[in-house]
């Protein structure tokens, strides 16, 4: 699964901003806040990936055990799922 074509992650007043370019635009108004953690899976999301890579990631870079990493990476990825976000 990765991140659909048309959506791109940027830094813009200190906040991480998910927005939508090109024809994704016409489809998809506004934008996505993203906490530090949301940035940091959206870009493993930018390349083809699955979500036991994502909980691995996660635990080299963040001090969490592999439950609450899965759980967190799950409700991530239902959330994008949910709004349209992805290729799979």
């Amino acid at each position: 699964m990765k991140i659909k074509n048309g959506f791109i992650l940027r830094e813009v007043a200190g906040e991480n901003v998910v927005i939508a370019v090109g024809e994704a635009a016409t489809k998809f108004r506004g934008m996505i806040r993203l906490n530090p953690t949301g940035a940091f899976l959206w870009k493993l999301l930018e390349s083809d990936t699955t979500e036991e890579a994502m909980v691995a990631a996660m635990l080299e870079s963040y001090d969490t055990d592999g439950e609450t990493a899965k759980k967190d990476i799950s409700a991530f990825v239902e959330s994008i799922r949910g709004a349209g976000l992805l290729d799979e």
